[in-house]
């Protein structure tokens, strides 16, 4: 579960880490009631799940109140990446040194979290990741004992932060540390960690993602989740039971099984296209579930095409193809189909789909390529 800058920072806030004063407004009128009250220039930052909000002009200044409401008359209301901002942040604002980076991620193949430091803040951290790697200081927390005081200093000391503010920046990445495993997070950064003109270090901005295995324990937490949280199509996808994931392409994945469907992501990609969806319709599926799946994928208008990757077990194929036939009607028009599949009533079900006039695929490199290819030519107006 995605949560708001501005949460974010009330929680850090809560493990002592130092966050410029601030409060949401709704509002222009609230904005400029907000800067009156701060009694300084303010920074009116739009609270929406998507990264990019400055190159957006969802950051914005203002130096008196009357120029704080002007802002916040242009941020509320914008778009930004289909998400339209209700809300916006408005908060003191600071004259920035130098910028850092502090960050705790779950890493799957240490099975533990892994604190990611780097002198290089203000800029995505997967951006620094690519280009220059060697200045991102990387190592996993011991969950017996969390990130203790002097391995905080080590790792911020190795990092290469100035030694003025080395004591500072430790203690603010330990409380961090301390944030995540108590707030079941899956995520939590500062971008930038922040050292002023007058020599205070802060977090500028915060980002925590929650862990929705754990909202059992956080029911604070738990009521801050939003329909348009990450997107609006993922909250509705969990409404109705389906487990999906928005991405950025333009082939919609449906699959049985989170390997499988992860698995097919990389072959389309191979194949020289971009999923745009984690589907995972999970075992026995009937085909009614296939049909519901097959629907609301289509119902991104990102997608161009839909790849069905079933390996059949207690899902048999026949029930997959009837779902997929069954669809066909509420698809968009020349939206094209492309089926595999394997297992269980794998034979059956391709009998139904070539009677119904659909392709499949031989296997999945097949399929993947297959789909690729049709949504080209669909582009291509063939």
């Amino acid at each position: 579960m995605k949560i708001h800058e501005y949460q974010a920072k009330d929680i850090l806030a809560k493990y002592g880490i130092p966050v410029q004063p601030g409060k949401v407004a709704h509002t222009p009128e609230e904005a400029e009631a907000i800067a009156r009250e701060l009694g300084e220039p303010v920074v009116i930052k739009a609270q929406v799940y998507v990264g990019g909000r400055g190159k957006a002009g969802g950051i914005q200044f203002g130096d008196t109140p009357e120029q704080a409401r002007e802002a916040a008359t242009r941020v509320l209301g914008m778009d930004i990446k289909g998400l339209t901002v209700e809300k916006v942040l408005v908060t003191s604002k600071i004259d920035i040194k130098d910028e850092y980076y502090l960050g705790i991620v779950l890493d799957r193949k240490s099975q533990a979290p892994v604190v990611m430091v780097s002198t290089a803040g203000g800029i995505d951290i997967e951006e620094v990741a690519e280009k220059t790697p060697e200045k991102i200081i990387q190592q996993p927390i011991d969950m017996r004992w969390g990130l203790r005081p002097f391995e905080a200093l080590d790792i911020v000391t190795r990092a290469g932060f100035p030694s003025n503010i080395l004591r500072q920046s430790a203690a603010i990445l330990a409380a961090l540390a301390k944030a995540f495993i108590e707030s079941d997070a899956n995520l939590a950064e500062i971008n930038p960690l922040a050292y002023t003109t007058d020599g205070k270090v802060l977090a500028a901005d915060g980002k925590i993602v929650i862990d929705d295995n754990g909202l059992f324990r956080q029911k604070e937490y738990a009521t801050w989740a939003e329909p348009e949280e990450a997107n609006p199509l993922e909250y509705e996808a969990k409404q109705a039971g389906l487990t999906y994931v928005k991405l950025d392409g333009d082939v919609g994945i449906i699959g049985n099984g989170a390997g499988l469907v992860m698995t097919t992501l990389d072959m389309v990609a191979r194949a020289g296209g971009k999923p745009a969806n984690f589907l995972d319709i999970g075992g026995g599926a009937k085909a009614e579930v296939m049909y519901k799946s097959l629907t609301f994928v289509a119902r991104d208008p990102q997608v161009k095409g839909i790849l069905v990757n079933i390996f059949g077990g207690i899902t048999r194929g026949e029930e997959v193809a009837k779902g997929v036939i069954m669809a066909q009607a509420e698809l968009p028009k020349g939206m094209p189909i492309v089926v595999r599949l394997s297992g269980t009533g794998a034979e059956e079900g391709r009998a139904l789909l070539k009677d119904a006039g659909l392709d499949w695929g031989k296997d999945m490199r097949d399929a993947s390529e297959k789909i690729v290819a049709a949504i080209a030519r669909t582009e291509k107006g063939l």
